[in-house]
């Protein structure tokens, strides 16, 4: 089974209901016609898909801003190829990636998303409608309707379903319109990755290996249109300019109206919102960040040497005789104090009481 049909048809019908609305106030069997039927389909495919299309605005800012950082661990890690150093690495990235709300997988989304649709209008146009009109209609892709878009013309005598390659009954004239579709869709898209990458993103974040990836890319998707443009047919080419265009006025708004902090983008509007009060007759804003305070560390309080205590003034080393003669100053000392305490008491020096006698027997008996 087709794992493409629900798409198709899907696909198909939407062409289909298009064409209808668009026949009751113009020819139905006009190429234009058709042509407005598929950039319907665009504008219904990339309308549901507006709020993952923010994200990968938001996504791509918030890769570029982390940037630094990834840097900073990359370095961190640099030619440690052990399995510990690989784990913790990863760990680490995850977790800026977690802190700053970006996602490699975010930015991919709206793309993968519309390569299914992309491909079922490529099978659509390029198989079915050739098989409906020759009697197998599908889906709401009827003989007549399939008949219809298969002869009506754009120019000339080239249909929707012509290519580059096979330009049918328009030949030449079929070739220069891919040609300039194609030329229109790398130029729309050149413009659109620039608007991201250079003009919305701040000096700090245009640096580094992401950087570089970001400017190749701005160079190499173009180049992938010339590769595979010429293969398409021109209704497919149609979707795919219309959903260039639509993505790079969808960026504009955004931008516009968020622009990433620190880059021209936001210099722009703080100029266009100054400008609109000057027209009010108000003053203009100061959009300049405070400047934070940064408080002095604490003076580190200074090692003092505290000298060992000694039990000379002089803190040196005493000789057994000069520890001797201290010791017989300080009992002659403790002496004379003695001796004035009772004096003073009193009491004659030299004669002890009769407690003091019975005590001093005491101790000479043990």
């Amino acid at each position: 089974m087709n794992p493409l049909y629900p798409i198709e048809w899907a696909v198909a019908w939407l062409m289909v209901q298009f064409h209808r609305l668009l026949s009751l106030f113009m020819e139905a069997d006009s190429g234009i016609t058709w042509v407005l039927s598929i950039v319907g389909l665009t504008v219904v495919v990339r309308t549901l898909i507006i709020p993952l299309f923010v994200r990968q605005i938001r996504a791509s800012r918030a890769m570029q801003m982390v940037s630094p950082e990834l840097q900073a661990v990359q370095k961190k890690y640099k030619g440690k190829t052990d399995q510990e150093s690989r784990q913790k690495m990863a760990e680490e990235t995850m977790a800026i990636y977690r802190e700053a709300g970006a996602s490699p997988f975010s930015s991919c989304l709206p793309i993968l998303l519309q390569m299914p649709i992309f491909f079922g209008l490529f099978r659509v146009l390029f198989n079915k409608l050739p098989q409906a009109a020759a009697g197998e209609p599908f889906g709401p892709l009827t003989t007549e309707l399939a008949q219809s878009a298969s002869s009506s013309t754009i120019i000339g005598n080239v249909t929707i379903a012509d290519s580059f390659l096979s330009p049918g009954a328009g030949d030449l004239t079929t070739r220069i319109l891919s040609g300039v579709i194609i030329a229109a869709m790398c130029a729309v898209t050149f413009f659109t990755q620039r608007e991201l990458t250079m003009k919305n993103m701040p000096k700090a974040a245009l640096e580094g290996p992401m950087a570089s990836t970001q400017k190749m890319m701005l160079y190499m998707l173009p180049f992938i249109y010339v590769i595979t443009g010429p293969g398409m047919p021109i209704g497919v080419l149609i979707y795919w300019l219309t959903t260039n265009v639509w993505t790079f006025g969808q960026q504009y708004i955004v931008i516009r109206a968020t622009p990433t902090p620190g880059s021209d983008a936001e210099k722009a509007r703080q100029e266009r919102i100054n400008a609109k009060r000057a027209r009010k007759g108000l003053e203009p804003l100061d959009f300049t960040p405070p400047k934070k305070v940064v408080e002095p560390d604490p003076e580190p309080e200074r090692n003092l040497r505290v000298q060992p205590s000694s039990k000379n003034k002089g803190g040196k080393k005493l000789s057994d005789q000069e520890k001797l003669e201290q010791a017989r100053a300080a009992r002659a000392q403790a002496a004379e104090e003695r001796r004035k305490a009772q004096e003073a008491a009193g009491e004659v020096p030299g004669v002890t009481t009769k407690p003091e006698q019975k005590r001093s027997k005491k101790k000479r008996n043990r």
